[in-house]
This record gives C-alpha cells, sequence and structure tokens, in this order.
C-alpha cells in the first residue's frame, strides 16, 4: 500500500510512516485518494487482491501525492471508476475480540439463580464459616466451570432446574480445592487479596473447605442423577490424587512432561471435564454427547492450566489474583521449568537444583528463570502446546450442530488461550 512516497506492507504494525522512523498521526488529506474499478454484479475481491488494485490504481492517479483537489478521481471517473478508502486498523483484531462475553450472556439468568443458591448454601450458625467462605467466593474470579455446566446442559437441550445446584456444587468443589492448595501451597494471595489462610488461619480454611465440599454434595444428592454424582464424586477423588502427585512432584527436577501432564489432568482439567459432562447427563443425551462434552472439558482444562503455568512467568500480577513467581518460589516443577531443564547446559540445571529442589533462592533468581526460559524457548512451547490442547476442544463439538451456545463455548476456549498474549 502506498503512503507518502513510501510502500508500506499491510499488517506491519511496526515499521514507521515515514523516513525519521517515528509515529506520526496523519490527516486525510494526506493519503493518496486511490480508486478501484466497480461493476455491476461483480464478485466481491479477496482483501489480497483489494491491495493490490490500490498499489497498480495509485500508481495511475499520481501515487506518492497529496490529492488536494487534483481531479484525478474526476477524471478517472470518466473512465468507469469510482472512489474508494481503505481504512486498515493497527490493533489485531482478532485477539481482542477472545471473550467469554458470549457465554456469560446466554448464561446470565441461570448464573444468576446459581450465584443465589451459593450464597444461600454458605449460610451457618457457625460465624466464621461464611465469613471464610465468602471471602473467596464474592472476590472475583469468573465462575467459568459453572457456567460450563449450564452451558453443556443448554447445549444439549436441558429443561430441568438440576443444572442450577450442579453448577453451584462445581463452584463449592473449586473454592474448597482453591481453600486447600493455599494452606499446601503456603499462598499469600488469591484472586488479588490475601488468601483466606492469611486472614482466620490454616485449620479454618481446610475446614471451611470440607464444609464447601459437603454442601456440594449434598446438592448433588437433592438433583436425584447417580451418574452425575458418580461423575462429581469421581472427580473429586481424582482432584485429590492430582494435587497428590503435585505434591511429591513438588522440587523434583527430573519430572518428565508426560508426569506433568499427568499432574495436570488430575488436579485442574478433571473438575473442567465433570463440569462439562454433567450437563449432558442430567439431559439425557446420547453417550456420544456426553463423551464429547467432557472430551471439550478435559482439554479446554489442561489449555488453561498450561497457560496459567506460562503466565506465572510471564504475566502481571493483579491480572493473575496472584504474585508472579509464586510458582517459582514454591518450587513447583511446571511445564516450562519441564522444558527448560530438558533443554539446558549443566551450568542452567544445576541453577533450577539450587532454587526449586534446594529452595536456595536469591535475589534476581526469579529474572535469570525467565531468560532461562525464553533462551530455550520454553514459555513460547508451553503456550503452543495449550493451543494443541484449545483445538483439540473446539474439535471435540464438531458433534454438535451450529448454534449461538456452540460458539460462546468455542469463543470462550479462544480467550483461555488468549490470555497469555
Amino acid at each position: 500500500m502506498l503512503v507518502g512516497d513510501q510502500t508500506i506492507e499491510i499488517g506491519g504494525c511496526e515499521q514507521r510512516l515515514d523516513g525519521a522512523k517515528q509515529d506520526k498521526v496523519i490527516g486525510t488529506d494526506e493519503f493518496v485518494h486511490c480508486v478501484m474499478e466497480t461493476k455491476a454484479g461483480s464478485a466481491r475481491k479477496p482483501f489480497s487482491a483489494l491491495v493490490s488494485r490500490v498499489r497498480r490504481q495509485s500508481a495511475i492517479a499520481g501515487a506518492g501525492h497529496p490529492c488536494n483537489g487534483c481531479g484525478n478521481a474526476t477524471k478517472l471517473k470518466s473512465a468507469g471508476v469510482s472512489s474508494v478508502g481503505v481504512v486498515v486498523p493497527f490493533e489485531d483484531k482478532e485477539q481482542g475480540q477472545a471473550s467469554i462475553e458470549g457465554l456469560v450472556g446466554l448464561t446470565r439468568t441461570d448464573m444468576e439463580r446459581v450465584n443465589a443458591m451459593i450464597l444461600s448454601r454458605t449460610g451457618s450458625d457457625v460465624t466464621m464459616i461464611p465469613e471464610v467462605a465468602n471471602h473467596l467466593i464474592s472476590s472475583g474470579g469468573k465462575r467459568l466451570r459453572p457456567m460450563l455446566t449450564l452451558a453443556t446442559a443448554a447445549l444439549c437441550g436441558y429443561r430441568g432446574e438440576g443444572h442450577v445446584k450442579l453448577a453451584a456444587s462445581v463452584e463449592f468443589m473449586h473454592t474448597a480445592t482453591l481453600l486447600h492448595d493455599d494452606v499446601v501451597d503456603e499462598s499469600d494471595m488469591r484472586r488479588g487479596k490475601l488468601a483466606a489462610r492469611m486472614v482466620w488461619g490454616n485449620e479454618a480454611s481446610v475446614l471451611v473447605g470440607d464444609f464447601l465440599l459437603g454442601q456440594a454434595f449434598k446438592m448433588m444428592v437433592e438433583v436425584g442423577s447417580l451418574r452425575a454424582l458418580d461423575i462429581l464424586s469421581t472427580a473429586a477423588a481424582v482432584i485429590a490424587e492430582g494435587e497428590v502427585m503435585q505434591l511429591a512432584a513438588a522440587k523434583n527436577t527430573a519430572t518428565t512432561e508426560d508426569e506433568y501432564l499427568a499432574v495436570i489432568r488430575g488436579k485442574t482439567a478433571e473438575l473442567f471435564a465433570a463440569a462439562c459432562e454433567v450437563g449432558p447427563v442430567i439431559a439425557e443425551s446420547p453417550k456420544a454427547d456426553a463423551a464429547a462434552c467432557r472430551s471439550y472439558g478435559l482439554n479446554l482444562g489442561i489449555a488453561f492450566q498450561l497457560i496459567d503455568d506460562a503466565l506465572d512467568y510471564g504475566g502481571v500480577a493483579n491480572k493473575l489474583g496472584k504474585n508472579t513467581g509464586d510458582d517459582f518460589r514454591e518450587g513447583k516443577i511446571t511445564l516450562p521449568v519441564v522444558l527448560s531443564f530438558r533443554r539446558g547446559d549443566e551450568t542452567e540445571r544445576a541453577f533450577w537444583r539450587r532454587t526449586l529442589q534446594d529452595g536456595e533462592i536469591k535475589d534476581g533468581d526469579l529474572e535469570e528463570a525467565q531468560a532461562i526460559m525464553r533462551r530455550h524457548r520454553a514459555l513460547d512451547d508451553t503456550i503452543e502446546r495449550a493451543q494443541h490442547y484449545a483445538k483439540m476442544a473446539k474439535d471435540a463439538l464438531g458433534l454438535f450442530p451450529s448454534s449461538p451456545m456452540k460458539q460462546a463455548l468455542n469463543e470462550t476456549v479462544d480467550f483461555c488461550v488468549a490470555r497469555a498474549h
């Protein structure tokens, strides 16, 4: 595309528009007023063809000079052509569109009922229980997992009331695991504020987590679906196994990628999978539909956790809801560490052993860890693996016909991965 006296490649956002190589705001009168042929009934040209035509016609019109009423457009109009303006945004529109707003909008009414259910079920005569529970529940979070339960139920045509209690159960299970995790990991922050254990202590956090699990199972029983109860109770056991596996792998720099993926399938992806599976189960959909929704949730959960792993070394604290580098300080072995350790030299491996295995962390070690990861593309490759699982999640929904809910679920996958950008 011609701008001024220079040819500028469309999409080359880092190129400047003048010889000084600096940003410059250009008025419309300084652009070449290009022309394009328009014929009645002609098909719309692809954008690449449009750019090519702009270049060619700009040369005809005296490209490289402001129009300033030069009459080029008038001269060429008599030849059967008309003026056209092309606006090229510099922002990456696709990335900006990655959002869960579609899912939020479609589940809004049911989520209001879920939130009311959550508040009512945290009530207790023991004052500390609602205080601790509401400290975390009211601290934000997207409540993605319960929305997925509502969404997959709707996707499969469910018309009952049980999905609301199952969605609340899923959120209680998730909240309970967060309360327990913060104690095990000795975390100070959760969702941008002090972790409950920092306010009420470890004992209260563990016990309130147990209370929420009890309430979750009580609501599952009230729904009356033995299959849904089996799915969520199995998920609770698998999540606990995943947490124990992570505890065993903590500070172990010999952890392999396969071993690490097994950990996150248990501790993170299993609840995503169960949340998505119970929707079609209570809708009494075919087994193939339930399996497809489970596959969607499992792969989405893996992608979600891998992005979290990358963000811990390259994100911003207020976006993460925790301190950047918490995984590093806690000696957690995540995929970026596994890749960096495998690809590094002996000096770099000694660094990982000292910091993660022996817990000897000095000032500047986090920055050194980030530098090693960049050197070996560990963060980039972690994100690429997340994108692979994201594609698998989308493929799992291919069984379902096109609908606004299916589109919203696919956009949710894009949102989870786009957090890394």
